[in-house]
Protein backbone atom coordinates (compact mmCIF):
# COMPACT_ATOMS: atom_id res chain seq x y z
CA UNK A 1 0.00 0.00 0.00
CA UNK A 2 1.25 3.44 -0.85
CA UNK A 3 2.01 5.57 2.20
CA UNK A 4 0.48 8.99 2.52
CA UNK A 5 2.80 11.78 1.56
CA UNK A 6 2.60 13.22 5.06
CA UNK A 7 4.16 10.02 6.56
CA UNK A 8 7.20 9.83 4.23
CA UNK A 9 10.56 10.33 5.85
CA UNK A 10 13.53 12.00 4.21
CA UNK A 11 15.11 8.58 3.39
CA UNK A 12 11.85 7.38 1.84
CA UNK A 13 11.66 10.51 -0.29
CA UNK A 14 15.20 9.98 -1.59
CA UNK A 15 14.41 6.32 -2.41
CA UNK A 16 11.17 7.20 -4.19
CA UNK A 17 12.76 9.96 -6.23
CA UNK A 18 15.93 7.82 -6.83
CA UNK A 19 18.15 10.73 -5.92
CA UNK A 20 21.93 10.08 -6.23
CA UNK A 21 23.71 9.58 -2.95
CA UNK A 22 26.08 12.34 -2.01
CA UNK A 23 29.79 11.51 -1.99
CA UNK A 24 31.52 11.38 1.33
CA UNK A 25 34.53 13.55 1.78
CA UNK A 26 37.56 11.27 1.88
CA UNK A 27 39.74 13.02 4.42
CA UNK A 28 42.31 10.25 4.19
CA UNK A 29 42.85 10.85 0.48
CA UNK A 30 43.06 14.60 1.05
CA UNK A 31 45.63 14.15 3.82
CA UNK A 32 47.68 11.81 1.62
CA UNK A 33 47.59 14.27 -1.27
CA UNK A 34 48.66 17.16 0.95
CA UNK A 35 51.50 15.06 2.40
CA UNK A 36 52.74 14.14 -1.08
CA UNK A 37 52.65 17.77 -2.21
CA UNK A 38 54.61 18.84 0.87
CA UNK A 39 57.25 16.14 0.32
CA UNK A 40 57.54 17.12 -3.36
CA UNK A 41 57.87 20.80 -2.43
CA UNK A 42 60.54 19.92 0.13
CA UNK A 43 62.55 17.97 -2.49
CA UNK A 44 62.27 20.79 -5.04
CA UNK A 45 63.32 23.33 -2.41
CA UNK A 46 66.30 21.17 -1.40
CA UNK A 47 67.52 21.02 -5.01
CA UNK A 48 66.88 24.74 -5.48
CA UNK A 49 68.88 25.90 -2.45
CA UNK A 50 71.42 23.04 -2.45
CA UNK A 51 75.00 23.43 -3.56
CA UNK A 52 74.24 22.68 -7.20
CA UNK A 53 75.83 24.84 -9.87
CA UNK A 54 73.11 24.66 -12.48
CA UNK A 55 75.34 26.56 -14.90
CA UNK A 56 77.60 23.48 -14.98
CA UNK A 57 74.61 21.29 -15.74
CA UNK A 58 73.79 23.39 -18.78
CA UNK A 59 77.46 23.54 -19.75
CA UNK A 60 78.02 19.78 -19.78
CA UNK A 61 74.64 18.75 -21.12
CA UNK A 62 75.77 18.66 -24.76
CA UNK A 63 79.52 18.19 -24.56
CA UNK A 64 80.87 15.62 -27.08
CA UNK A 65 81.87 13.13 -24.38
CA UNK A 66 78.34 13.01 -22.96
CA UNK A 67 76.76 12.78 -26.43
CA UNK A 68 79.11 9.90 -27.33
CA UNK A 69 77.99 8.23 -24.11
CA UNK A 70 74.35 8.63 -25.11
CA UNK A 71 75.11 6.99 -28.47
CA UNK A 72 76.98 4.15 -26.75
CA UNK A 73 74.04 3.66 -24.35
CA UNK A 74 71.53 3.35 -27.18
CA UNK A 75 73.86 1.06 -29.19
CA UNK A 76 74.35 -1.27 -26.24
CA UNK A 77 70.62 -1.32 -25.44
CA UNK A 78 69.73 -2.28 -29.02
CA UNK A 79 72.47 -4.93 -29.35
CA UNK A 80 71.82 -6.48 -25.93
CA UNK A 81 68.09 -6.56 -26.61
CA UNK A 82 68.73 -8.33 -29.95
CA UNK A 83 70.89 -10.94 -28.20
CA UNK A 84 68.28 -11.33 -25.48
CA UNK A 85 65.46 -11.85 -27.98
CA UNK A 86 67.39 -14.39 -30.07
CA UNK A 87 68.52 -16.45 -27.07
CA UNK A 88 65.22 -15.95 -25.26
CA UNK A 89 63.25 -17.33 -28.22
CA UNK A 90 65.41 -20.48 -28.30
CA UNK A 91 65.01 -20.90 -24.53
CA UNK A 92 61.25 -20.44 -24.73
CA UNK A 93 61.00 -23.08 -27.46
CA UNK A 94 62.97 -25.38 -25.19
CA UNK A 95 60.68 -24.61 -22.25
CA UNK A 96 57.55 -25.62 -24.18
CA UNK A 97 59.09 -28.56 -26.04
CA UNK A 98 57.92 -32.09 -25.40
CA UNK A 99 61.35 -33.73 -24.80
CA UNK A 100 62.48 -33.41 -21.21
CA UNK A 101 66.15 -32.46 -21.79
CA UNK A 102 65.51 -29.09 -23.55
CA UNK A 103 62.97 -28.22 -20.85
CA UNK A 104 65.50 -28.95 -18.09
CA UNK A 105 68.36 -27.08 -19.78
CA UNK A 106 66.19 -24.03 -20.51
CA UNK A 107 64.78 -24.05 -16.99
CA UNK A 108 68.28 -24.19 -15.48
CA UNK A 109 69.40 -21.28 -17.66
CA UNK A 110 66.45 -19.13 -16.59
CA UNK A 111 66.98 -20.08 -12.94
CA UNK A 112 70.71 -19.27 -13.04
CA UNK A 113 70.62 -15.96 -14.89
CA UNK A 114 67.60 -14.63 -13.01
CA UNK A 115 69.17 -15.59 -9.70
CA UNK A 116 72.57 -13.91 -10.17
CA UNK A 117 72.75 -10.09 -9.98
CA UNK A 118 73.44 -8.42 -13.33
CA UNK A 119 76.41 -6.46 -12.04
CA UNK A 120 78.01 -9.72 -10.88
CA UNK A 121 77.49 -11.25 -14.33
CA UNK A 122 79.15 -8.23 -15.95
CA UNK A 123 82.17 -8.52 -13.67
CA UNK A 124 82.51 -12.25 -14.38
CA UNK A 125 82.43 -11.73 -18.15
CA UNK A 126 84.93 -8.87 -17.90
CA UNK A 127 87.32 -10.98 -15.79
CA UNK A 128 86.81 -14.20 -17.74
CA UNK A 129 90.56 -14.33 -18.47
CA UNK A 130 91.15 -15.33 -14.87
CA UNK A 131 89.28 -18.59 -15.57
CA UNK A 132 90.06 -19.14 -19.26
CA UNK A 133 93.38 -17.47 -20.16
CA UNK A 134 92.98 -18.33 -23.84
CA UNK A 135 89.94 -19.02 -26.02
CA UNK A 136 90.04 -21.16 -29.18
CA UNK A 137 87.73 -20.02 -31.97
CA UNK A 138 87.00 -22.79 -34.51
CA UNK A 139 88.78 -22.07 -37.76
CA UNK A 140 90.22 -18.77 -36.49
CA UNK A 141 92.92 -19.81 -34.04
CA UNK A 142 93.54 -19.23 -30.33
CA UNK A 143 93.41 -15.80 -28.73
CA UNK A 144 94.11 -14.34 -25.32
CA UNK A 145 90.84 -13.92 -23.47
CA UNK A 146 91.92 -10.56 -22.06
CA UNK A 147 92.17 -9.26 -25.64
CA UNK A 148 88.78 -10.66 -26.68
CA UNK A 149 86.71 -9.62 -23.68
CA UNK A 150 86.58 -5.91 -24.33
CA UNK A 151 84.19 -3.74 -22.27
CA UNK A 152 81.75 -3.77 -25.21
CA UNK A 153 81.72 -7.57 -25.61
CA UNK A 154 81.58 -8.13 -21.85
CA UNK A 155 78.65 -5.74 -21.49
CA UNK A 156 76.91 -7.24 -24.51
CA UNK A 157 77.17 -10.79 -23.16
CA UNK A 158 76.35 -9.80 -19.59
CA UNK A 159 73.29 -7.71 -20.41
CA UNK A 160 72.08 -9.75 -23.41
CA UNK A 161 72.29 -13.19 -21.81
CA UNK A 162 70.71 -11.94 -18.60
CA UNK A 163 67.89 -10.33 -20.56
CA UNK A 164 67.36 -13.60 -22.44
CA UNK A 165 66.23 -15.29 -19.21
CA UNK A 166 63.43 -12.75 -18.74
CA UNK A 167 62.47 -12.62 -22.42
CA UNK A 168 62.26 -16.43 -22.48
CA UNK A 169 59.52 -16.25 -19.86
CA UNK A 170 57.68 -13.59 -21.90
CA UNK A 171 57.86 -15.77 -25.02
CA UNK A 172 56.76 -18.83 -23.05
CA UNK A 173 53.72 -16.94 -21.78
CA UNK A 174 52.97 -15.94 -25.38
CA UNK A 175 53.18 -19.55 -26.56
CA UNK A 176 50.89 -20.71 -23.77
CA UNK A 177 48.37 -18.01 -24.66
CA UNK A 178 47.79 -19.61 -28.08
CA UNK A 179 44.83 -21.95 -28.00
CA UNK A 180 45.76 -25.63 -27.88
CA UNK A 181 43.39 -26.23 -30.78
CA UNK A 182 45.92 -24.48 -33.02
CA UNK A 183 48.44 -27.23 -32.26
CA UNK A 184 45.85 -29.93 -32.94
CA UNK A 185 44.79 -28.28 -36.20
CA UNK A 186 48.39 -28.06 -37.39
CA UNK A 187 48.94 -31.70 -36.51
CA UNK A 188 45.73 -32.67 -38.33
CA UNK A 189 47.01 -31.19 -41.59
CA UNK A 190 50.31 -33.02 -41.29
CA UNK A 191 52.60 -30.32 -39.86
CA UNK A 192 55.42 -31.33 -37.58
CA UNK A 193 55.56 -29.56 -34.21
CA UNK A 194 58.55 -27.48 -35.33
CA UNK A 195 56.78 -26.42 -38.50
CA UNK A 196 53.62 -25.58 -36.56
CA UNK A 197 55.63 -23.45 -34.14
CA UNK A 198 57.34 -21.57 -36.96
CA UNK A 199 54.31 -20.98 -39.18
CA UNK A 200 51.36 -20.79 -36.77
CA UNK A 201 52.24 -20.51 -33.09
CA UNK A 202 55.16 -18.06 -33.15
CA UNK A 203 53.40 -15.42 -35.34
CA UNK A 204 50.36 -15.50 -33.03
CA UNK A 205 52.47 -15.45 -29.88
CA UNK A 206 54.39 -12.40 -31.12
CA UNK A 207 51.15 -10.43 -31.08
CA UNK A 208 51.02 -11.01 -27.34
CA UNK A 209 54.67 -10.62 -26.44
CA UNK A 210 55.66 -7.51 -28.38
CA UNK A 211 54.09 -4.99 -25.94
CA UNK A 212 55.98 -6.39 -22.89
CA UNK A 213 59.12 -6.55 -25.02
CA UNK A 214 58.79 -2.78 -25.47
CA UNK A 215 58.76 -2.44 -21.72
CA UNK A 216 61.85 -4.63 -21.46
CA UNK A 217 63.68 -2.40 -23.95
CA UNK A 218 62.94 0.68 -21.85
CA UNK A 219 64.31 -1.17 -18.83
CA UNK A 220 67.38 -2.11 -20.84
CA UNK A 221 68.13 1.59 -21.49
CA UNK A 222 68.50 2.10 -17.75
CA UNK A 223 70.23 -1.24 -17.20
CA UNK A 224 73.14 -0.21 -19.45
CA UNK A 225 74.29 2.13 -16.66
CA UNK A 226 75.62 -0.96 -14.85
CA UNK A 227 78.15 -1.39 -17.67
CA UNK A 228 80.01 1.64 -16.29
CA UNK A 229 81.62 -0.67 -13.69
CA UNK A 230 83.52 -2.49 -16.46
CA UNK A 231 84.60 0.74 -18.17
CA UNK A 232 82.10 0.61 -21.03
CA UNK A 233 81.87 4.27 -22.15
CA UNK A 234 78.10 4.77 -21.82
CA UNK A 235 76.68 8.07 -20.59
CA UNK A 236 77.06 7.44 -16.85
CA UNK A 237 80.66 6.28 -17.25
CA UNK A 238 81.55 9.39 -19.24
CA UNK A 239 79.83 11.60 -16.66
CA UNK A 240 81.88 9.90 -13.93
CA UNK A 241 85.08 10.49 -15.92
CA UNK A 242 84.30 14.21 -16.09
CA UNK A 243 83.40 14.66 -12.43
CA UNK A 244 86.53 12.81 -11.34
CA UNK A 245 88.39 15.73 -12.93
CA UNK A 246 86.25 18.72 -11.92
CA UNK A 247 84.58 17.33 -8.74
CA UNK A 248 81.12 18.48 -9.95
CA UNK A 249 79.54 15.20 -8.93
CA UNK A 250 75.88 16.15 -8.54
CA UNK A 251 75.91 18.33 -11.65
CA UNK A 252 77.25 15.52 -13.86
CA UNK A 253 74.89 12.97 -12.31
CA UNK A 254 71.99 15.29 -13.15
CA UNK A 255 73.30 15.48 -16.73
CA UNK A 256 73.39 11.67 -16.99
CA UNK A 257 69.95 11.40 -15.40
CA UNK A 258 68.55 13.91 -17.89
CA UNK A 259 69.61 11.77 -20.86
CA UNK A 260 68.24 8.54 -19.38
CA UNK A 261 64.97 10.32 -18.61
CA UNK A 262 64.81 11.81 -22.10
CA UNK A 263 65.34 8.39 -23.74
CA UNK A 264 62.62 6.81 -21.61
CA UNK A 265 60.27 9.74 -22.23
CA UNK A 266 60.66 9.37 -26.00
CA UNK A 267 60.27 5.59 -25.96
CA UNK A 268 57.28 5.40 -23.59
CA UNK A 269 54.74 6.89 -26.06
CA UNK A 270 56.09 4.59 -28.77
CA UNK A 271 55.48 1.65 -26.47
CA UNK A 272 51.89 2.77 -25.86
CA UNK A 273 51.34 3.09 -29.62
CA UNK A 274 52.75 -0.41 -30.07
CA UNK A 275 50.45 -1.79 -27.38
CA UNK A 276 47.40 -0.14 -28.98
CA UNK A 277 48.46 -1.40 -32.41
CA UNK A 278 48.67 -5.02 -31.32
CA UNK A 279 45.68 -4.74 -28.99
CA UNK A 280 43.64 -3.64 -32.01
CA UNK A 281 44.97 -6.53 -34.06
CA UNK A 282 44.03 -9.00 -31.35
CA UNK A 283 40.34 -8.05 -31.42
Amino acid sequence: MTQPVSRLTTADAGHCLQLPKGRRTSWGHIATGVALVLVLAWIVHAFAVGQIAWAYVAQFLFVPSILRGVGATLLMAICAMAVGMAVGLVLALGRVSQPRLPRIVSGLYVWLFRGVPVILQLLIWFNLALIFPRIALPGMGTYRTVDLMTPFLSALLGLGLNQAAYIAEIFRAGFLSVDSGQYEAASAIGMTRLMAMRRIIVPQAFRTVIPPLGNEFISMIKLTSLASVIQYPEVLHNAETIYYANTRVIELLIVAGFWYLLAVTVLAPLQHLLERRFATGAR
